[in-house]
């Protein structure tokens, strides 16, 4: 029952839902257009999410590096770095659900600044996830669907990600490095063969997102692994994700049906420039995974929309999840007024909407 209730209380499935039950009111979803090996490479995601989570392997490095550090400027450093980190494999997603928490209880007992850390921490985890092909549910969705190998996908991540570094080290700047009292170290031990173990089968679930393997092997893979360590970790998988994607497969399908829609979206994608800007402003209204699902179909330009959908995440509040995620979690244990960060959220992540959309135009035409 909790898992039913969790996936019922999700607002972005129940929008999705109500959407594709009205979908079909104008024509029958193609089979074809289901991309079954994008929904189990997202399940098998979602479950070795959670191991990771069960066997707090990032709690371990959160609180070792965090003892180190000296300053406010250092500590946001610290764990802006790690969140770029932990995004590229655990999602940008579950690195702020950790991270967010963990710092805000150190602001609090310090009294330290909230949130431009707090933002920050958010934009890296986005930026971290967007580095690699399983880093976030989107990526996870070009690579099946473009059938992109990992040597061309980097070759379009890593400039990004240095571009991302850039606006995360001219952002950290405006934190005023104040002295800080060190921050105790929790006894949390990491067990090594369950970790090991764990993290031979993420590398089965990332080669089944490179394409190598089928996806479905990684996703039973995983399904074994956590029922051997703890049945209930499955109790904690985020479905809701899996049927969320499974929604907008069938809204697309039904879109891709309708003339108008077609002649509407196509004018839009004549030129790699005109992709990136209409991926990149669409997030902004209604995310960047459907975004990209949506103009996945029309389009052929895939570093271009890879650019738009990854910068596109920057920017409103419903940008990406993770930031619904960001202002979630400083809902639930931040100490100013909900007002108050989202409009210093807001003007940050927009800040860095426009220099990083600007560097996303120079990497598109001198880069890539």
């Amino acid at each position: 029952m909790t898992v039913i209730k969790n996936i019922a209380k999700d607002h972005v499935l129940q929008i999705t839902a109500v959407l594709a039950v009205i979908s079909l009111f104008f024509a029958r979803p193609r089979l074809a257009d289901i991309n079954f090996s994008t929904l189990f490479s997202i399940l098998a995601m979602m479950i070795i999410i959670q191991v990771f989570e069960y066997l707090h392997i990032l709690d371990y490095f959160t609180y070792r590096l965090t003892s180190l550090a000296t300053s406010t400027r250092q500590l946001t450093w610290m764990f802006v770095l790690l969140a770029v980190v932990a995004g590229m494999f655990m999602t940008n997603d579950v690195t702020v659900i950790t991270l967010i928490p963990l710092y805000l209880r150190i602001a609090k007992k310090f009294k330290l600044p909230e949130i431009l850390p707090v933002t920050l921490i958010g934009m890296a985890a986005n930026f971290g996830s967007a580095f690699t092909p399983f880093g976030n549910t989107h990526n996870i969705f070009l690579m099946n669907h473009y059938h992109i190998n990992v040597g061309t996908f980097f070759t379009w991540s890593i400039p990004l990600l240095i571009a991302s570094l850039i606006l995360l080290t001219i952002f950290i700047f405006f934190i005023e490095k104040e002295p800080l009292p060190s921050v105790p170290v929790r006894d949390i031990r990491i067990q090594k063969r369950p970790t090991i173990i764990t993290c031979v089968v993420a590398l089965i679930i990332f080669i089944g997102v490179l394409g190598f393997i089928p996806s479905w092997v990684g996703a039973i893979a995983a399904i074994v692994l956590a029922l051997a360590f703890d049945p209930h970790i499955m109790l904690h998988v985020d479905y809701a994700i899996v049927l969320t994607f499974a929604g907008f497969f069938v809204i697309v399908s039904v879109l891709r049906q309708m003339p108008w829609v077609v002649a509407l979206v196509s004018g839009l994608m004549a030129s790699e420039h005109s992709v990136y800007l209409t991926s990149l402003v669409s997030s902004q209204f209604i995310s960047n995974v459907p975004s990209t699902v949506l103009i996945g179909k029309f389009t052929n330009f895939q570093e271009a929309l890879f650019l738009g959908s990854n910068i596109g995440g920057l920017g409103t509040v419903v940008g990406s999840m993770c930031n619904l995620l960001v202002f979630k979690e400083y809902t639930d244990f931040g100490n100013h007024g909900q007002g108050r960060f989202f409009l210093g959220f807001s003007a940050l992540n927009f800040a860095g909407l426009a220099i990083l959309g600007m560097m996303g135009w120079i990497i598109l035409d001198f880069v890539l």
